[in-house]
């Protein structure tokens, strides 16, 4: 037998200085985690007991405990001196009493603007430091993290490091942040310095990218610099949304992946120019920091940045790098620097991801390659060869064939140094000479007993290759397939006596080579034949019958080439590692993510390489730069075609219950799977299952209920919580009316009715509800004209200034003929003088613009947002008779009977957001409706709504 390899590992040795970096890293984190909500006597108290407990154990050669205890007390002491200074001191003490005061903050990262829903401009997010504090009657020194809140334009051109002036009222934040307060900003800030030296020159790479990028279509000019240094300023909505649900969005978050290729290309450079190798580890330490401050040092980017430094480290001084161990370090060292990281979900999904990637990511790969698992022999049970210098075998001295020696010639074999422990049958001597095997000339395997040859059990029918060349199966054939071609050395039968056999001889081996195959019971596997000085030539070897060896499913058979492997088993890792997080973060499962990310992985590494090299030389040649973005404009390009298309597959994102409730139901269902993936024929039997389900959900909807139905006439989208709706305009082309308060739900659905062309933008009034998707809406899309009332708010008109789309007044009695609709514009009335826009909610509904449109099947009133003024007004002065009528103001209270029963409607559209928290549609104005016969169709419960023309009559149809 062969000695068992100990599984123990020497001291010092890499898989115990894991285990002493992994379990006090997840101490560490589990630690702050814990302690952060708590107050500062807890944690200091925690960190006593750790540290009573450190040194009791400080003398046992536990050393794992020992440093579980320490990094545990370490913790538990910096989270309280962290706890300690926010939640003491005149700060939190006015923010508590909801002061309002004048404050200097620094800012410490870029602040994150988030877009316009319902406020008409957009808000700011940023993350400060307080460093004066004014009120009436105290003038403040701080030195205190703050987090602002604020609103306008004017903070898109701040920088870190940057000093400002605000006025904001100070709140409390919540428990477990290391904030002091929260400031409300009001108004614009006041600048009171410039950014740092670094901040600057990190900020003209990042500007530069995006001046570069500027001649690309607008989803890839916003794209190319989230994917390259994280700016996501630029980028389009719908594009974020897509990437969402394709789970694609750690792609704009800079981590791991950007750094491992900037740093991949700073090796190749070096290497290229011959330098060695701590100065390439130093080439590429430097990258990796310019990287990161280029990207801002973001969670992610930390935590990718310390492994990356700690690679580059053992990378200069020779030593074996262990990828858990540079993870366990980085993670310690962080959240003892800034404890507030435990809580941070881009930080856990950043560990995750990357533990996935290095736990599960190499045993998937080996699977799917069909690699043999350690200790299992490899699939053709060739033997490995032994040390040349350490043969087991002794090789008899053979002198060269003469004439006068026969083939008949025979060796006598000494005799076993050991007797067989079990009973010998006895077995007939055969009366046929065995088969000659010509001398191998390179050296025998090892074996554990080397004193003595290998016997041949002829009983199992399996001989031992390599191990003993001669024998005789039960039947009295010849045994040729199981023994060793070329071997010296005699088989020992189960009677305990030796064969003998023959010289090499070419005739012996033709003989062998014609021998009729054995019978497919007793046969036995065919070694291949090796060419070696002496043996035989590579023409005859074709003429040897060989046995293939069979194509098997587990791991000994033919996988899936090395790339492919590695491509299929890191996203599919890393999304492994990340669902439970997903599910308690967003309780949403996306099964779609590993298929996408295998798709847009190649373009991810010539983006990001051609894109930072483009933001580097936009400071100096701003033409060489917007050069390399256009070949970075085609991999962004592609990324976002797989997001789309990944996006628009059914069950792409699934549902999922969140909290710890979805995490025990995700549990269970991974034990289900693993359970029906384990044996071949419940996997067979649950991927054919599988696969039926994904072509039922991906083919039976288009051909049950197809969408866009055919002949449509109207689309009303469901775009939440506001209106949005298309108007059939010929073939690619559709006036839209009203955009949504989301630029991604309309923008999917135009792009589902395949509108590539607007001859007629309405926007019936500048409330968020109505106007805010504009961007999703015009998105590579040509716009003719836009009609909305004047005066245009400011974000309005800069959005449809900066797309070059002409704007006009409603005019009343207007008329537009656009393929099988005709439109006609019945209110508001026309006010030349009007000069200032509404203020009241109540004004700005009634001033919406209302649209009778008439089709050869019939007619829909589009009645905006108007209330009961707007609506007797237009009673008095029209007789509004249509079809359909698009309910006013999404069903709300505010509702004229006498307007309702004199449209006579037969149908009520009503586009409406599920569960929102104004109450539409109020229940009074869906009993007025069914008191004047009408059916209601509503988005929140059918989702988008078409009106067809169904043999010259209308009728509508719900997408589900």
């Amino acid at each position: 037998m062969a000695p068992a390899h100990s599984t123990t590992s020497k001291p010092g040795s890499a898989s115990d200085l894991l285990r002493s970096l992994t379990l006090p890293a997840i101490a560490t984190w589990l630690t702050a985690l814990t302690l952060l909500p708590a107050p500062a006597a807890v944690n200091f108290t925690i960190a006593a007991a750790a540290a009573l407990t450190t040194a009791a154990l400080f003398r046992t050669p536990r050393t794992t405990a020992l440093s579980i205890t320490t990094c545990v007390a370490a913790t538990a002491a910096t989270v309280g001196f962290h706890t300690h200074a926010v939640t003491t001191g005149p700060v939190p003490a006015l923010a508590r009493e909801g002061a309002t005061a004048t404050a200097e903050v620094v800012l410490t990262a870029d602040p994150k603007i988030r877009a316009a829903n319902r406020f008409p401009t957009e808000s700011v997010v940023a993350e400060a430091r307080l460093e004066l504090l004014e009120t009436r009657s105290q003038r403040l020194p701080a030195r205190v993290p703050v987090l602002v809140f604020a609103t306008g334009p004017a903070w898109r051109q701040l920088l870190p490091s940057q000093r400002i002036r605000i006025t904001a009222r100070l709140t409390t934040p919540g428990p477990g942040t290391l904030t002091a307060a929260i400031l409300l900003a009001k108004g614009t800030p006041t600048l009171l310095g410039t950014p740092s030296p670094l901040q600057t020159a990190a900020n003209a790479p990042r500007a530069g990218l995006r001046t570069a990028a500027a001649p690309l279509p607008p989803e890839e000019r916003g794209l190319l610099p989230a994917l390259v240094v994280g700016d996501t300023t630029h980028m389009r909505p719908e594009v974020t949304a897509d990437f969402k649900t394709a789970g694609l969005t750690h792609l704009t978050a800079v981590s791991g992946a950007n750094l491992a290729i900037i740093a991949g290309a700073a090796l190749a450079l070096s290497r290229l120019a011959g330098l060695p190798l701590p100065m390439r580890a130093a080439l590429a330490a430097t990258a990796m920091i310019a990287f990161a401050v280029v990207a801002r040092p973001s969670p992610s980017v930390l935590r990718a940045l310390m492994m990356g430094l700690l690679a580059a480290l053992a990378l200069a001084t020779g030593r074996t790098r262990d990828g858990m161990t540079a993870l366990s370090a980085s993670v310690l060292l962080l959240i003892l620097f800034s404890p507030d990281l435990a809580r941070s979900w881009g930080f856990a999904l950043s560990v995750t991801a990357t533990a996935g990637i290095l736990v599960l990511a190499p045993k998937w790969r080996n699977h799917l390659t069909r690699h043999p698992t350690p200790g299992t022999p490899p699939s053709d049970s060739t033997p490995p060869k032994p040390p040349q210098s350490q043969p087991t075998h002794p090789q008899p001295i053979r002198p060269k064939p003469t004439d006068s020696q026969t083939t008949d010639s025979q060796t006598v074999r000494p005799k076993p140094t050991h007797e067989p422990t079990h009973p010998e049958p006895t077995h007939p001597e055969p009366t046929h000479p065995e088969p000659t095997h010509p001398e191998p000339t390179h050296p025998e395997p090892t074996h554990p007993e080397p004193t003595h040859p290998k016997t041949t059990n002829s009983q199992s029918g399996h001989s031992q290759v390599g191990h003993s060349p001669g024998g005789e199966s039960q039947s009295g054939h010849p045994q040729i397939g199981g023994s060793q071609i070329g071997g010296s050395q005699g088989a020992q039968s189960q009677s305990g006596h030796f064969k003998t056999t023959r010289a090499a001889t070419w005739e012996g081996t033709l003989t062998q080579a014609a021998l009729p195959e054995p019978h497919p019971r007793r046969s036995h596997p065919v070694t291949r034949l090796t060419r070696h000085p002496g043996g035989i030539p590579t023409a005859l070897q074709r003429l040897i019958p060989k046995r293939r060896p069979p194509k098997r499913l587990g791991p000994r058979g033919r996988g899936l080439p090395g790339w492919l492997a590695e491509a299929i088993a890191v996203p599919a890792a890393a999304q492994v590692a990340v669902t439970p997080l997903l599910v308690l973060m967003s309780g949403q499962i996306t099964p779609i993510a590993v298929i996408a990310n295998l798709l847009a992985g190649p373009a991810v590494a010539p983006a990001t390489v051609l894109g930072f090299a483009a933001s580097l030389v936009a400071p100096f040649s701003l033409e060489a730069a917007q050069i390399l973005t256009i070949p970075a404009g085609y991999a962004v390009g592609w990324i976002i075609t797989v997001s789309r298309w990944a996006a628009d597959i059914p069950f792409a994102s699934i549902p999922w219950p969140g909290g710890f409730l979805g995490l025990t139901l995700l549990a269970a269902t991974a034990a289900l799977a693993i359970a029906l993936l384990r044996h071949p024929q419940s996997r067979a039997i649950t991927m054919a299952t599988l696969a039926g389900i994904l072509v039922a959900a991906t083919t039976l909807p288009p051909i049950i209920s197809p969408w866009p139905p055919r002949r449509w006439l109207l689309v009303m989208c469901d775009v939440g919580q506001g209106d949005g709706m298309a108007i059939a305009a010929g073939p690619g082309r559709a006036v839209v009316v009203d955009t949504g308060p989301d630029p991604t739900p309309i923008n999917r659905c135009l792009r589902d009715l395949n509108i590539q062309e607007i001859p007629l933008l309405i926007l019936t009034h500048p409330h968020a509800d109505h106007t805010a998707g504009l961007e999703g809406a015009i998105e590579a899309r040509k716009v003719t004209r836009a009609i909305l009332t004047p005066p245009t708010p400011a974000p309005l008109a800069h959005t449809l200034r900066t797309h070059n789309i002409p704007t006009q007044a409603p005019v009343p009695g207007t008329q537009w003929r656009l393929g099988p609709s005709e439109l006609t514009i019945l209110a508001p009335p026309e006010s030349p003088t009007r000069t200032t826009a509404p203020t009241h909610a109540g004004e700005i509904n009634n001033s919406s613009v209302v649209i009778r449109v008439r089709w050869q099947a019939g007619s829909i009133l589009l009645s905006g947002d108007i209330e009961t003024e707007a609506q007797s007004a237009l009673l008095q002065t029209i007789a509004p008779t249509a079809d359909i009528l698009k309910v006013p103001h999404h069903g709300s209270a505010r509702q004229d009977p006498a307007f309702i029963a004199a449209i006579g409607a037969r149908a009520a559209l009503i586009s409406v957001g599920a569960d929102n928290d104004y109450g539409h549609p109020a229940p009074a104005t869906l009993s007025l409706l069914h008191r004047n016969g009408t059916r209601i169709y509503r988005t929140d419960q059918s989702g988008d709504l078409a009106i067809t023309d169904h043999n010259t009559t209308l009728a509508i149809t719900p997408r589900h």
